[in-house]
């Protein structure tokens, strides 16, 4: 029996990913998460063996924080991520993070059974789609074409405090929604800024804008 835990934050999701993973007599639904605190929590208690996991859920612990996490302290979990965006940034920093999966939510049933089964069997599945789009991107670093790639420089905290400075969180909100303190991210905003060759807040939100960065 493949024991799975779904993470998403909306609950019509999570219903809909239940119902249809139940009708496989070889799976089952043994916990649900709202966010990625939530998520850290349920696998830390029912060890399942695959987390499927939105990586758009609110701060606290964004999906793609959560998925580094779980990957590191229990990485016997295969984690698939399930996500309605199809940009190359964001299966970079979910593969990065220890995604064994990525699948889109226009997916066919059957491609996301099968995602499952895949990990579970030691394997990767990506999804036809973005492993076009990875396999572009490779060819073009390998070119040198990629110049404008500065967002792999940062960490999976300074992503999250990037995406939240580009929405106009102040530090002190950034501070409360992320369980650091205000000097923290203050130290990854000025380490953000110089990784990424920025002066100002505007010069953040339109590159966080024109690497399609802000839902990651």
């Amino acid at each position: 029996m493949i024991r799975i835990v779904l993470a998403d934050d909306h609950e019509i999701v999570r219903s809909g990913f239940r119902m249809l993973i139940e009708q496989d007599p070889d799976m089952a639904v043994v916990g649900e998460a709202a966010d990625g605190m939530q998520a850290y929590e349920v696998v830390a208690r029912e060890k399942p063996d695959v987390l499927l996991m939105d990586i758009s859920m609110p701060p606290g612990q964004s999906g793609l924080v959560a998925c580094e996490r779980i990957a590191k302290d229990h990485p016997a979990t295969r984690i698939v991520i399930v996500t309605m965006f199809a940009e190359p940034e964001y299966l970079y920093f979910t593969l990065r993070g220890g995604a064994s999966g990525y699948v889109l939510k226009n997916s066919s049933s059957d491609e996301l059974l099968g995602a499952v089964k895949s990990v579970v069997g030691g394997g990767t599945y990506i999804h036809p789609k973005m492993a076009a789009s990875l396999t572009k991107q490779l060819f073009a670093t390998e070119g040198g074409k990629d110049a404008d790639a500065s967002y792999k420089k940062l960490s999976t905290r300074e992503l999250e405090i990037l995406q939240l400075l580009a929405k106009g969180y102040t530090n002190k909100e950034i501070s409360e929604l992320i369980f650091l303190s205000v000097k923290t991210v203050e130290a990854h905003r000025s380490k953000i800024y110089a990784k990424l060759g920025l002066k100002t807040r505007a010069d953040l939100v339109a590159y966080a804008m024109a690497h399609k960065l802000l839902d990651i």
